[in-house]
């Protein structure tokens, strides 16, 4: 196709919006409103699988050895537990240390002498562990199931409560948003459908004119299209827009007046929100813009 032609169809499918101007804002509308949803939808998804992640990384499963279980043998439960894909980290524990962290965290200053009590007698000595921490927290079952076949394992603590509400709590917020799109996406098709039927039933003759002084089908096709897609950009272009300074005044707004919340979550950097937000939704405006108008097209336009 020409330069020239390809500038008429261009033309031709601003002149299409313009021509409808109500129906091409209603579509630009819904689509401005249907991407902003998927924007909203997305970046609290990645927020709380952050916050998620985090907790996870908080979620240790604790290995106990057997009694009197020489070095090599704790020194080989390490290495099975480091072979472990869904391991994240992991740290050794001594007797000392698990004393010294109990004093610390149970007994205090006020009860020092309690622990002085114990003069030189560790009351943990069987307490050396292994102290687990996953970057998966839904792979837990199958870590503990993997540590008890091990020589030396006398005993495995797990979270098991805790890893199945935040599997279960991951799940969720997926499921909700993969439903929200599904819906919106399929409303942008419609309405993007409507306005292009609009274009065809105002432009019946021009395009009765166009075939029969020879004009081939894609030349009489390309300007719905370009309706189409043009429509799809500019819904997507709008919300990107918006979110881009509602994301960035939300956190600058809880960072400034919720200091205490600010402290303990962290909001997603929103380089990292739009490195695919961006991209994403382009293509789905770009997408439902191309299929609502191409779906018209077939059923529509007769040439």
């Amino acid at each position: 196709m020409r330069l020239s032609s390809l500038l008429y169809n261009f033309k031709q499918g601003l002149l299409n919006i313009w021509r409808n101007k109500m129906f091409s804002l209603a579509s630009i509308a819904t689509m401005t409103a249907c991407i902003f949803l998927f924007g909203v939808f997305y970046s609290i998804g990645i927020n709380f699988n952050s916050m998620v992640k985090a907790a996870e990384e908080g979620v240790a499963v604790t290995v106990y050895f057997e009694e009197n279980c020489s070095q090599d043998i704790i020194d080989a439960i390490g290495k099975a537990i480091e072979s472990r894909p869904e391991v994240l980290r992991y740290k050794f524990v001594s007797a000392d240390d698990a004393w010294a962290s109990f004093q610390q965290e149970y007994l205090g200053d006020e009860h020092a002498s309690v622990a002085e009590s114990f003069a030189d007698d560790n009351p943990l000595a069987d307490a050396a562990n292994y102290e687990i921490y996953l970057n998966d927290v839904s792979k837990q079952t199958a870590l503990v199931d993997f540590l008890y076949e091990q020589d030396g394992v006398r005993e495995v603590h797990q979270s098991e409560d805790v890893a199945r509400t935040l599997t279960d709590f991951n799940k969720l917020i997926s499921g909700i948003s993969v439903g929200v799109i599904i819906i919106l996406i399929a409303v942008a098709v419609f309405l993007i459908n409507n306005t292009v039927t609009v274009g065809i039933s105002v432009r019946s003759e021009e395009i009765a004119i166009m075939k029969y002084i020879g004009a081939k089908d894609a030349f009489v096709r390309a300007p719905f299209l370009v309706e189409g897609v043009t429509i799809g950009a500019i819904g997507s272009i709008i919300p990107l827009v918006l979110m881009y300074f509602l994301y960035s005044s939300i956190m600058n707004y809880v960072a400034g007046r919720f200091s205490a919340l600010g402290s303990m979550f962290t909001f997603v950097p929103i380089a990292d929100v739009f490195k695919v937000l961006l991209p994403v939704s382009m293509v789905l405006g770009l997408g439902i813009g191309f299929i609502g108008s191409r779906l018209t097209i077939i059923r529509h336009l007769k040439v």
